[in-house]
């Protein structure tokens, strides 16, 4: 005979499944190396192995999925968020440079955007690419204030052509990370300087709904594992569900900046946290 199962039964097991912790069994934090001075925007190539950005050195290093560090790009315009397309170009927001480019595997970089309304932009800083190939990013400002062309801090969407730019988000205090769901149908924004996290329906290649309070903190990085939980770094990396419960603290030696899962098996999560880079291994991959 087939077995029947309910659907409260159905239900149970995954609510076990939440409640369990997201981290594999046994499994630490571990430092794999240090001696930065600020480390951030980590993205995972196709391969699995894992770009990061060290921010006041103007580099982007990569630890591969065999463990050794190496230096992709040095000058990198104080690039912070990093992305990869589907190309294999690492899309990088240089923060320094006030503009978001396009890095192809051979080290060719191509400027994708640099102003909006022939004014510069106040210095890009982290970015997610949605299904179809455009580009979300936020433009805050840390820092000196003194050169400011814009009337605040906004995100804004590159066309999947690269060839517009448009503003999507005008009503947050300091957006800081972004990160969109596989599906392209939910894209989430971290306003620290409000405190909170919002989330967005998305409507269509840049057209979102109003925000709606995700959860009751600000956040530097964003990233998602493939069961929609959202991974927040703030003072350590909480992890909520998709309602928008906390249902796990990963502490950190050093206050993290960012995430994101790589490895071969993209089971492993990516810590960048100040002067080093960290990874702990989970049950879960990313999406």
């Amino acid at each position: 005979m087939r077995a029947i199962v309910s659907s409260a039964a159905l239900l149970a097991v995954v609510a076990f499944v939440q409640a369990d912790s997201l981290v594999a069994d046994g499994a630490k934090v571990v430092k794999l190396a240090g001696g930065f001075k600020f480390t951030e925007g980590p993205a995972c190539d196709a391969k699995g192995n894992v770009y990061f950005t060290d921010i006041p050195n103007e580099r982007i290093h990569v630890w591969s999925v065999d463990g050794k560090l190496s230096t992709f790009r040095e000058k990198s315009g104080r690039a912070n968020g990093l992305f990869f397309d589907k190309e294999g170009n690492l899309i990088a927001c240089e923060g320094g440079n006030r503009r978001v480019t396009s890095i192809s595997p051979d080290g060719k970089v191509t400027v994708l955007a640099a102003t909006y309304g022939g004014k510069k932009f106040n210095s890009p800083n982290d970015l997610w690419i949605d299904p179809q190939g455009g580009i979300y990013f936020t433009d805050p400002r840390y820092g000196s204030m003194d050169d400011l062309e814009l009337d605040g801090f906004h995100v804004y969407y590159i066309s999947p052509d690269r060839k517009k730019v448009t503003r999507v988000i005008d009503d947050l205090k300091k957006p800081n990370g972004i990160v969109g769901t596989a599906d392209g149908k939910l894209l989430y924004v971290a306003d620290p300087g409000a405190n909170a996290t919002y989330v967005y329906r998305i409507l269509g290649p840049g057209k979102i709904s109003e925000k709606k309070l995700f959860a009751k903190t600000g956040s530097d990085g964003l990233t998602l594992d493939e069961m929609g939980n959202l991974y927040v770094t703030r003072r350590n990396v909480l992890v909520y569900n998709k309602n928008g419960k906390l249902i796990e603290t990963i502490e950190t030696p050093e206050a993290p900046a960012n995430v994101v899962f790589g490895g071969k098996d993209k089971k492993t999560l990516f810590i960048t946290a100040r002067t080093s880079l960290y990874a702990i291994k989970m049950k879960v991959r990313g999406q």
